[in-house]
């Protein structure tokens, strides 16, 4: 039997010790161990990877504590615009979507994606329309309302600055979830959602939907989720770069993992970070910010974690 395990973020970014209240901190805190709870259980049972990371991302959806699905930020247009993937190692099948809006869980249109259609990436209109093909319920827009989140745009409304949720610095771009895991089969797979930045303009989409810059999965060498700077995780196609410096130079997948956040996406001014599995299931959960929501499980080890280790 292979080893299993799973990992799941919640975003990273300025995440400084006291600056929240321990009682909200003990809620993310609960959130995570719930979503990692969840995926683990699948794996565990004998499930998919793939099964496992839709349910812990579908989890942290659901809560309105981070960035995606019903905790996703107000976009320029007051509306919620979301974004996700889901990659599966073993074939590298693959479904995107970016853009949606009133999708209760995004992960979930994005598994439809890579099951139900002969596309990987869907956008916009056309992936609302496949939505509602596939009869996906939508929620309305007050089931996404949440007043931190529309305060943070009220706040920047009218000027050009756009803000991640998980940032003081307006210029810093954080804010998403996602998960990765290996099962009994030693099948790798990794999911990755996110609600964008507060007050984006232009039909913006970062890294998350982008396959090999905010999610990949390899059975020969990884799977990746990454959080930070979308643009700079697009430039540097981070996702994928660790899987290449493991298969051409092999590295393992901690020292892959580390010379991607830690050694090449500053040089780009890049921040934020990552979680990755390999097919052993050894973990890496590399970042170059203050902190990242974070969480990972095996059958003999736990741990969620917010900040820096000091």
């Amino acid at each position: 039997m292979n080893k299993i395990a799973l990992a799941i973020h919640g975003g990273a970014g300025t995440l400084r010790r006291g600056e929240m209240t321990a009682e909200k901190e003990n809620e993310y805190r609960e959130a995570l161990q719930h979503a990692l709870h969840e995926g683990y259980a699948i794996i565990e049972a004998g499930g998919s990877a793939t099964d496992a990371v839709e349910k812990a991302v579908v989890e942290l959806e659901n809560s309105p504590l981070f960035n995606a699905g019903r905790g996703s930020v107000f976009s320029s247009n007051g509306k919620h615009e979301m974004d996700a993937s889901i990659m599966e190692g073993k074939n590298k099948d693959a479904g995107a979507v970016s853009l949606v809006s009133g999708v209760k869980n995004p992960i979930s249109l994005a598994r439809a994606v890579m099951d139900k259609s002969e596309h990987v990436f869907l956008a916009g209109e056309g992936a609302m329309h496949f939505a509602k093909d596939h009869q996906f319920t939508t929620e309305p827009d007050s089931y996404f309302f949440d007043e931190f989140r529309h305060q943070q745009w009220l706040d920047i409304r009218d000027s050009d600055h756009f803000q991640l949720d998980h940032s003081n610095n307006k210029d810093h771009k954080f804010g998403t979830v996602g998960a990765v895991a290996v099962d009994v089969q030693g099948n790798l797979a990794a999911a990755t959602s996110t609600g964008g930045m507060t007050n984006k303009k232009y039909g913006r989409v970062g890294d998350s939907p982008i396959i090999g810059a905010g999610t990949y999965a390899n059975n020969q060498t990884c799977a990746v989720s990454c959080t930070g700077s979308g643009e700079y995780f697009i430039r540097a196609v981070v996702a994928y770069e660790v899987s290449a410096l493991m298969e051409f130079k092999g590295l393992s997948l901690q020292e892959a993992a580390d010379e991607a956040v830690l050694t090449r996406l500053p040089k780009i001014q890049g921040d934020g970070g990552l979680i990755a599995v390999d097919k052993f299931g050894n973990i890496a959960l590399p970042f170059n910010t203050e902190g990242m929501y974070r969480g990972w499980k095996n059958a003999s080890n736990e741990e969620i974690a917010i900040y820096e280790k000091t």
